[in-house]
């Protein structure tokens, strides 16, 4: 590569790091429900104790905050929280994982335009864009307390960026909202 461009490259990554971010959508959601579950015959949620995301022996940060969105979401469906005897109980895991993707770059380009007499192929670079970030996935299930039976599991697969983990509540009260549009009883008017 010519020492001019070099000067040129960490401002052409910030720009492709700019029109990534504005791609860039929402977690990729997936449910999946018991087909012979009856859910409007439960009336009552609570959560397992302890839940997934509390591996240590006490409860985070993260799970208050997955605790107080899923209950906004279970009661604007017209639930009740129960402290004990619920019909159902949720139970949350969170995982992150360094991912990798390699694509290749753009291929040649031919230019007619090129002095308006000749038709010119133009190399803007070869070779490959390596991309690097963090994925996180979260699991939010729902049990039937009584049968002890997953009735429907909501996940929510994206990237964790910077501005996600500075402002991780709200991350979190997104992708369970966006989790919870899957659920089969939809928010009561």
């Amino acid at each position: 590569m010519h020492r001019p461009l070099l000067a040129f490259r960490p401002i052409l990554l910030a720009m492709l790091a700019l029109v990534l971010a504005a791609c860039s959508t929402g977690p990729t959601v997936r449910s999946e429900r018991d087909a012979g579950a009856v859910f409007s015959a439960y009336a009552t949620f609570g959560f397992f104790e302890p839940v997934g995301t509390d591996r240590a022996g006490y409860e985070t940060l993260v799970t208050q905050a997955l605790k107080a969105a899923t209950r906004r979401e279970m009661e604007a469906r017209g639930y009740r929280y129960a402290e004990a005897g619920a019909d159902l109980l949720v139970n949350f895991n969170a995982q992150l994982a360094d991912r990798t993707d390699v694509q290749p770059r753009a291929m040649p380009v031919p230019n007619p335009e090129y002095y308006g007499y000749r038709s010119y192929i133009t190399w803007p670079d070869y070779g490959v864009v390596v991309d690097q970030y963090q994925e996180g996935t979260l699991n939010i299930d729902v049990v039937d307390a009584q049968r002890k039976r997953l009735i429907w599991e909501g996940v929510a697969i994206g990237r964790v960026t910077e501005r996600v983990q500075r402002h991780r509540s709200e991350a979190i009260d997104r992708a369970v909202a966006e989790i919870f549009k899957a659920y089969p009883v939809p928010v009561k008017p």
